[in-house]
């Protein structure tokens, strides 16, 4: 009977992933997919660390194929999942997982880590995640295990080809500049100074990614971060956001944005894509109910003021339909919520995506 349950829930499995041929079949065409960044696109490389940033326990997962938590701060899938699914491959593993092997190399990889942001003193207090430094240094790596198996030529032709999704800065505010008062980098920078300081830092990182062989590279801004759940339960008293964190995020997206295309006009091509989560976002929050949620303020699970305090647990409160939710916990998005900014991502207008959407690229890319 065990084996009979087994063997249903893995076909559910590859049926949701839409997956019609075999896995290494289709990995001979598909395109490799590799992700840098924090916890809103980690899928489990905390799980090998000794840390506290980690989302191993239910009920994380909940509506994951499996039902089961995976390290991913999410319900269920979360944004690289989904954007696998566009792709026609399967999830990418994490990098420290052992699974990660032979032909599994060929799918691609994901570096992300929760807890880490685009300064190597941000998310101090979880002590043991993959920085940035690290994330690259484990793609030089990912690239020479990537030679061994299919040949150096190949191997630069998959990374060159390849689409790379890297998300980073929310953590560089909540768990850095703001995360006690007067932390040392607010007392070494005034926010309008601190916001250009690490967009340049975020530059050299883009660049390192340019010189590692990213050819595509989609790169996230931060959401709304005065409207998560955490901060509404902790300053606002009639659900308003968080006017300091709300101004951070309008000064960092448009500098963002502006950097990415000063790198494409150095580099006289487009490499670099900006997705404007932060417009995605405010959709959602603006006009919950257009979207289907109930509401873009309340966590589905949590405790406190807007299911904003601590961690989600098993003894948290827990909404019973998830999908009707644009916040997951305190801070991560629902899996319905990730998908509708997927599919921003793969369709929207310039308004949302810069230059180009990701289904413009993809259809470009086919015919070079």
């Amino acid at each position: 009977m065990a084996n009979l349950a087994t063997t249903s829930l893995s076909v559910i499995f590859w049926l949701i992933f839409g997956l019609g041929i075999t896995f290494i079949a289709t990995q001979a065409d598909a395109r490799a997919f590799f992700v840098f960044g924090d916890s809103l696109v980690d899928n489990g490389n905390n799980n090998y660390l000794a840390t506290s940033a980690r989302a191993d326990a239910p009920p994380y997962g909940i509506d994951y194929p499996t039902h089961r938590p995976t390290g991913r701060f999410s319900n269920g899938l979360n944004i690289p999942d989904i954007i696998s699914q566009h792709l026609g491959s399967e999830p990418t593993l994490p990098y420290l997982s052992p699974e990660l092997t032979g032909q599994k190399l060929l799918v691609g990889a994901n570096f992300a880590s929760a807890g880490i942001g685009i300064l190597n003193d941000t998310g101090i207090q979880f002590v043991n995640i993959i920085r940035m430094p690290l994330q690259l240094a484990y793609f030089r790596q990912y690239q020479q295990r990537v030679r061994a198996v299919v040949g150096a030529a190949q191997a630069k032709r998959l990374v060159n080809q390849a689409l790379v999704l890297i998300t980073l800065g929310g953590n560089d505010f909540v768990n850095n500049y703001y995360l006690v008062p007067n932390s040392v980098r607010s007392r070494q920078y005034s926010l309008k100074d601190y916001v250009p300081f690490i967009v340049s830092e975020y530059r050299k990182i883009l660049m390192k990614l340019y010189e590692l062989g990213a050819r595509r590279v989609l790169v996230t801004g931060t959401g709304p971060m005065g409207c998560v759940p955490a901060e509404l339960a902790q300053h606002s008293r009639n659900g308003e956001c968080a006017a300091e964190l709300q101004r951070a995020s309008s000064l960092f997206n448009p500098q963002l944005t502006q950097m990415i295309n000063q790198l494409n006009s150095k580099i006289r091509t487009t490499i670099f894509i900006a997705a404007n989560t932060n417009i995605m976002h405010n959709d959602f929050i603006s006009d919950p109910q257009a979207f289907g949620f109930v509401s873009a303020k309340v966590a589905c699970c949590g405790q406190g003021p807007y299911n904003g305090i601590g961690l989600c647990t098993p003894l948290s409160n827990l909404c019973p339909n998830r999908d009707l939710y644009a916040f997951w916990d305190p801070f991560h998005p629902s899996e319905k919520a990730n998908k509708l900014i997927v599919q921003t991502i793969m369709i929207g207008s310039t308004k949302y995506m810069h230059p180009m959407n990701l289904s413009t690229i993809l259809a470009l890319d086919s015919k070079a």
